[in-house]
C-alpha cells in the first residue's frame, strides 16, 4: 500500500527538492500552500505549475490572513532588505521574517494529515542558509512533532506522525544538486522576496543572493529571470 504524506510547497527551491525527495521514497504526495498575504501571489502560481509538473495527488491552497497581522517585510509595509552581506544576513532574524509562519503552516499539514490517514508531513527548512529564521531549526521541528503526538487523535492512538526536513542541514549548493539528481526543474521555481509584476527577480533581496550563490557553488546554470 503507498504511503501518503503531505507537503508544505512554496513554490520555492526548498520545498520542490523536498517534494522531489518525498516521491523519491515512495510517498504519495499531497501539497499544501498557502495564500497567507504575502506581498506577492507568484510563489503560489509557481506552486501550482510544480504540483502539476510533478503530478501529486492532490494541491490544495488555503488562505489564511497573516497580513492584518502584519511585522514582516512579506506581509506588510516593511522594504525587503538590498544587497546585504554574508556577515549582515548572519548578524540578526531579518525582517522577512513572518511571525509564527512554519508553525502556522504545519498545524494546518498536521491537520491534513489526520484527515487523509497519512502519518508524515515533509517541510523544506533548512537551518544552514543565512537567514537564521527560528523555526528552520532542528530542535523547533523536533518539538514540534513532540507536541504533535500530543495534540491529534492520532498521536493519542499510537500513530505518532513525523515530521521529516530533509534538507535542514544541507547548504543550498547541496540542495540543488540533490534537486537535479531527482530530475527537478528549478525554471518553474521563485525564490525572490521582491519580483517585479512579471515575474522577474529583484537579484539583490537575500532569498536571490542566496539562490544565486548555491547555484555558482553547484556548478550550475540558474534558469531565474532576473530584471
Amino acid at each position: 500500500m503507498t504511503k501518503s504524506a503531505v507537503i508544505l510547497l512554496s513554490g520555492g527551491i526548498d520545498s520542490t527538492t523536498t517534494l522531489a525527495i518525498a516521491q523519491q521514497e515512495g510517498y504519495a504526495a499531497y501539497a499544501l500552500s498557502f495564500l497567507y498575504g504575502q506581498r506577492h501571489r507568484l510563489e503560489l502560481e509557481a506552486a501550482r505549475n510544480i504540483a502539476e509538473r510533478m503530478q501529486v495527488k492532490k494541491h490544495m491552497i488555503l488562505r489564511i490572513g497573516l497580513d492584518e497581522i502584519g511585522g514582516s517585510a512579506l506581509t506588510d509595509k516593511i522594504r525587503v532588505p538590498k544587497n546585504r552581506t554574508d556577515r549582515e544576513m548572519a548578524s540578526s532574524i531579518p525582517v522577512t521574517y513572518v511571525p509564527a509562519r512554519n508553525t502556522i503552516f504545519l498545524s494546518y499539514a498536521l491537520a491534513w494529515a489526520e484527515v487523509l490517514g497519512a502519518r508524515d508531513i515533509f517541510i523544506g527548512v533548512n537551518a544552514m542558509d543565512y537567514s537564521g529564521y527560528p523555526d528552520c531549526r532542528p530542535e523547533y521541528i523536533r518539538a514540534y512533532e513532540n507536541m504533535a503526538s500530543l495534540a491529534t487523535k492520532a498521536g493519542i492512538e499510537g500513530h505518532r506522525i513525523t515530521i521529516h526536513a530533509p534538507l535542514i542541514q544541507l547548504t543550498k549548493a547541496r540542495i540543488i544538486q540533490k534537486g537535479l539528481e531527482l530530475g527537478v526543474d528549478y525554471g518553474l521555481t521563485i525564490s525572490c522576496y521582491d519580483p517585479d509584476p512579471n515575474g522577474n527577480a529583484c537579484g539583490a533581496c537575500d532569498s536571490c543572493l542566496i539562490r544565486k550563490k548555491g547555484f555558482a557553488e553547484a556548478g550550475a546554470d540558474d534558469p531565474t529571470r532576473y530584471r
